[in-house]
């Protein structure tokens, strides 16, 4: 009789978290919105996440990276970051930080046409 008898468990270790920064000089960061963007092979960029001027608590987020990702500012150090976790193959392409045309808003939007001031982007990479 022939038989083949299979056994075994495995686990999965989730991707490690990535942190980008967007190191900013020229204007008072503390006074701006910033958003994070991605652009992916061939496609066309679209916003990830952004955060408000300081003074205003509130951010927004594209429904793909709701729960992994996480945007935050340090305004001592004219810095703003975004922190990845679960990175997904669909979160590979080039990421953006950018300045909103207007101070003090109280609020963001991570819609393009409302950022003025681009950085040079940096690559990220997640191979399935």
């Amino acid at each position: 009789q022939l038989q083949l008898v299979v056994s075994g468990r495995g686990t999965v270790q989730p991707a490690p978290p990535l942190r980008l920064s967007c190191l900013v000089s020229g204007f008072t960061l503390d006074a701006y919105a910033i958003g994070w963007f991605r652009q992916a092979p061939g496609k066309e960029r679209e916003g990830v996440s952004c955060i408000s001027n300081s003074g205003s608590s509130m951010t927004d987020d594209r429904d793909s990276v709701k729960g992994r990702f996480t945007i935050s500012r340090d305004n001592a150090k004219n810095t703003v970051y975004l922190q990845m976790n679960s990175l997904k193959p669909e979160d590979t392409g080039v990421y953006y930080c950018a300045r909103h045309r207007s101070p003090y808003l109280g609020f963001c939007t991570i819609l393009e046409g409302r950022y003025a001031f681009w950085g040079q982007g940096t690559q990220v990479v997640v191979s399935s």
